[in-house]
Formats: C-alpha cells, sequence, structure tokens
C-alpha cells in the first residue's frame, strides 16, 4: 500500500525534539567591571621637583609628536615625583597607554 503524507518519526528523531524543548537557550552572563591593574611603582631615582630640567622639557618635546596628551601628562606627573624619563615612560605605558 503506498504511503501518503510525512513518515512515521523514528525514537531517536522523537528524543532529539524533545532535548530541543528542553535546552532553552541560557541567559548571558553580564560583563564583569575590570578590575584597574595593579602596577608596583618602582622607587623615584631623583628627588620630587617643581619643575623639569632643560633636558627633560627638550627630550619630552621629542616624545610629544609620539603619544597622547593624556601620556604626557602622565609623564610630566611622574617626572615632577622624581622619576627619571625611561622610569615615568615605562610606568605611563602600562597605566594609560600609547
Amino acid at each position: 500500500m503506498p504511503y501518503h503524507g510525512t513518515p512515521p518519526k523514528s525514537n531517536r528523531m522523537k528524543a532529539m525534539e524533545q532535548a530541543k524543548k528542553q535546552n532553552k537557550p541560557k541567559p548571558k552572563p553580564k560583563p564583569k567591571a575590570k578590575p584597574k591593574k595593579v602596577i608596583k611603582m618602582p622607587k623615584p631615582m631623583m628627588k620630587p621637583r617643581q619643575e623639569l630640567s632643560k633636558g627633560q622639557k627638550q627630550l619630552m618635546k621629542e616624545h610629544k609628536e609620539h603619544h597622547t596628551k593624556a601620556h604626557m601628562k602622565e609623564m610630566t606627573k611622574l617626572m615632577k615625583k622624581g622619576y627619571c624619563f625611561q622610569q615615568a615612560h615605562d610606568l605611563t605605558m602600562k597605566i594609560i597607554g600609547k
């Protein structure tokens, strides 16, 4: 006798359909706030000062071409605290970036 309509479903097909119905999509977890970077600060090489020296100002002028205002501001602040140019640059790259 010819079969008309949809063929009967096998037990495997029935099991797959039931599994689909039971598996509800899981809600996405809320993104966690990024913790602030904890950076171990080395000791400054020099004493704190009010202004940068002539040599430091010249270095900062040349350095300015490659970095953002935020980077330069942070470096200036660190250099006034007594960090040398290289220390200030390395710390600023970790804290702020380019």
